[in-house]
């Protein structure tokens, strides 16, 4: 697969969410401290993304 989410604990033992695209890391989330808050972070991404205005702020 080329793309997939990953979750992972970082070293101050909270869950991440990591975004990879062909095992490059697109993003990657802040800490939460249950793994179900990080799903839940998925679950929002896959949700809310796909209709997120682009907002170019540079």
């Amino acid at each position: 697969m080329a793309h997939k989410f990953e979750i992972y604990k970082d070293k101050a033992g909270e869950f991440r969410v990591r975004f990879k695209y062909n095992s490059e890391i697109m993003f990657s989330t802040e800490g939460y401290s249950s793994k179900t808050s990080a799903q839940n972070a998925i679950e929002s991404i896959k949700k809310n993304g796909p209709g997120a205005p682009i907002e170019d702020i540079s």
